[in-house]
């Protein structure tokens, strides 16, 4: 999971082969323009640089969080057992779940090293309402990393709800160690694990 977390980071992080042009489809161009708004603000930013996890806090709760669907996101993670939880425990569970996701990336998001990843050309139909758009984190002297953005169109534009690296899905993986909590300790158990696992990573800073 550490690798996957890394590599996500990664790409959100990296140069982009060619910039976004007018008639690249908006999915497309969505991913590109974060990735140039989010290296704009790391090569400006010496504290991002050296580290400063705040300001690295800010640069992703406004950069890169408006574009996943996290509430789409902790459904399918939770997957079958969603449908058994209170509307306070989804709700509980989606701030936790995205509090832990941000927390994560944001220890990650310090190791940014110089690379370079590939958009892949996005066709798709006017009326697409779920689509994939493709790419590979190209990494000197080392095989690429292929990262896929699952993404859906909503009433707030195109968002991320599931991630795919090198064909594994961010979403599954939960999943099915969410399915394990759930399994032994019910749904509280699974937010009281969540709920540890984010005041723990709080209080690395």
């Amino acid at each position: 999971m550490k690798n996957i977390i890394a590599s996500w980071v990664g790409v959100l992080m990296v140069c982009v082969s060619l910039g976004a042009q007018a008639n690249t489809p908006e999915p497309e161009a969505l991913i590109r323009n974060t990735v140039d708004e989010v290296l704009s603000v790391i090569r400006q930013d010496k504290d991002i640089k050296a580290g400063n996890k705040e300001k690295v806090n800010a640069l992703v709760d406004e950069k890169v969080l408006p574009h996943f669907n996290f509430a789409h996101m902790t459904r399918l993670a939770v997957g079958k057992y969603w449908r058994k939880a209170t509307p306070e425990q989804k709700k509980v569970l989606e701030i936790e779940f995205r509090n832990l996701l941000v927390r994560t990336y944001t220890n990650a998001f310090t190791t940014y090293q110089d690379q370079e990843v590939e958009v892949k050309p996005l066709n798709m139909a006017s009326d697409a309402t779920d689509v994939t758009v493709k790419t590979s984190i190209n990494n000197k002297g080392k095989p690429p990393t292929y990262v896929n953005y699952d993404m859906e169109k909503t009433a707030r534009g195109w968002k991320v709800y599931d991630l795919l690296i090198e064909g594994v899905s961010l979403v599954t993986n939960y999943r099915g160690t969410f399915a394990e909590q759930i399994q032994k300790n019910g749904i509280d158990g699974l937010i009281k694990t969540l709920m540890e696992k984010n005041q723990s990573l709080a209080a690395s800073k």
